[in-house]
């Protein structure tokens, strides 16, 4: 089947699922975010950093999607049926969960089997179900989101390139020729912050600083209450773990940056803090559960070893010193979805939500909720068949019984 074919196919159902969804019955809390969240912010959404729980005693939820891995095998028939498959889970999740927050964790798009030029269009799908509903989100970048294009080997069998890819007219000179219709260099990661910004209204996702560059995505939110919009309820970091179009770390600068900007907006770490990042750090083995002994870790899936970061370059001792910290999050790990204690914060892997990427087991999305007084983060794990699992206390390094 052609590949234009197949989108279309993906699309028509995707537009399906969503209008089923709409036709559900609204709660009175997702009434309330149908009418305050689709009204435009008054303010830019690159400007935008702060958001505001909806009233004094009401809690702050967040749904993590982390590995959707959209655009896996996009030549094929399967590949755009796991599109279809991932924007259920989304779907599901949203329905039930009804959160007033989405991150998206981390190799949204699978940039690596993607030929087209403008991989946006995968990554616009993927936060379609979350935007169709009226939810605000940020984004982080994974190694995935623009990997370099691989060939696949059987483009060079005797069945050649698809020809919907490269068709061979006079409107589509070669590369050699000066033509761009058949060159598969990908999309990179400010071209897709870009296009995201731009497009979306509800997203909150940033760029970052320039000086940070190759990694884009470094940001950080501020919850407030809406009673009191200068009292800060927690700050939420977002960091670009690297990978794809260069090494997986989290640089010296970054960290460096990191310090600098905690200790400006939270000096004396009287907030709370929560960080997310895709790719663990290397502490994340030191906590590993091993040989079925899973200490004060919970969790559901114990069966990956740690697939971690190149190097240290000192964000993780910045966050061992700082007592505002409560939480990090990370994705990659299709086969983990565990949070362990360290130190004085745990160390918490989101749930492979999407049908790309390697593995089959059962999706689902982590799952977050904020409360304020006295503040709580509490998490647990929603699986695209409704059931909820390994709930845990994250404002204590304690394990709840």
């Amino acid at each position: 089947m052609m590949m234009s074919t197949v989108f279309l196919i993906s699309l028509f159902l995707r537009l399906i699922l969503t209008v089923h969804s709409h036709n559900s019955p609204l709660d009175e809390r997702e009434i309330r975010r149908e009418i305050s969240l689709h009204t435009p912010p008054p303010s830019s959404p690159e400007n935008s950093t702060t958001l505001h729980l909806r009233s004094f005693g009401s809690s702050f939820k967040i749904a993590l999607f982390a590995d959707l891995h959209f655009g896996e095998n996009a030549w094929t028939d399967w590949g755009p049926r796991q599109d279809v498959n991932s924007i259920k889970v989304m779907s599901t999740v949203l329905d039930e969960e009804k959160p007033d927050f989405v991150v998206y964790h981390g190799d949204v798009i699978t940039a690596n089997n993607i030929p087209i030029q403008n991989a946006s269009l995968y990554w616009d799908q993927a936060i379609s179900p979350t935007r169709d509903r009226g939810i605000p989100w940020a984004s982080v970048f994974g190694n995935h989101d623009d990997m370099p294009f691989e060939w696949p080997m059987d483009w060079f069998s005797s069945t050649g390139i698809p020809p919907s890819y490269c068709p061979m007219n006079a409107s589509c000179p070669s590369e050699s020729e000066g033509g761009k219709g058949c060159s598969f260099k990908g999309t990179t990661r400010l071209e897709l912050m870009t296009n995201e910004l731009e497009m979306n209204k509800l997203s909150y996702s940033k760029f970052g600083p320039k000086d940070l560059w190759p990694s884009v995505s470094n940001y950080v939110l501020k919850l407030s209450s809406t009673d009191d919009p200068e009292s800060v309820i927690a700050y939420m970091y977002f960091l670009d773990s690297g990978g794809g179009s260069y090494p997986e770390v989290i640089s010296n600068a970054q960290a460096e940056w990191f310090n600098r900007t905690s200790q400006e907006i939270n000096p004396n770490s009287r907030v709370p803090e929560i960080i997310f990042w895709h790719i663990p750090s290397q502490a994340y083995k030191t906590v590993a559960p091993r040989f079925y002994a899973h200490r004060k870790c919970i969790g559901s899936m114990f069966v990956e070893k740690v697939a971690s970061q190149e190097a240290e370059m000192g964000m993780m001792k910045l966050l061992e010193g700082r007592s505002s910290v409560k939480a990090v999050f990370v994705g990659h790990n299709h086969g983990l979805d565990w949070c362990c204690p360290y130190k004085n914060f745990w160390l918490c892997y989101a749930r492979h939500s999407g049908y790309g990427g390697y593995g089959n087991w059962p999706r689902g999305a982590r799952i977050l909720e904020i409360t304020q007084q006295p503040f709580s983060l509490k998490s647990w794990i929603h699986m695209e068949d409704g059931h909820v699992h390994s709930e845990v206390l994250l404002s204590s390094t304690t394990r709840e019984e």
